[in-house]
């Protein structure tokens, strides 16, 4: 049989509004608030799982692996015009 929580779920949702919004780091807030900081470290972390992130904000790895190889494809369709239209301009000079 499990023990029975320590903590409260108001000072929990507290606890984490109070990590989250301060600019100090969580081990400082844990340490402040008398408690483990790893205890209120899994409660950040669980409650940033919960929420859903913003569209756009944030990219998984799959799709910063995906993004990075489409701007290098992106890079090299780029140089293949310059080098076409340079080659273009070359032969409307000299007509053969």
């Amino acid at each position: 049989m499990a023990p029975p929580n320590k903590y409260s779920p108001e000072f929990r949702e507290e606890a984490v509004r109070l990590a989250l919004s301060s600019s100090k780091t969580v081990t400082e807030v844990g340490r402040e608030l008398g408690m483990n900081p790893e205890t209120l470290r899994g409660w950040v972390k669980k409650h940033q799982e919960k929420q859903e992130p913003a569209p756009g904000s944030v990219l998984t790895a799959g799709e910063r692996a995906r993004l990075k190889e489409l701007e290098r494809r992106n890079r090299e369709l780029e140089m293949e015009v310059s080098f076409l239209k340079k080659c273009t301009v070359h032969f409307a000079k000299d007509p053969r």
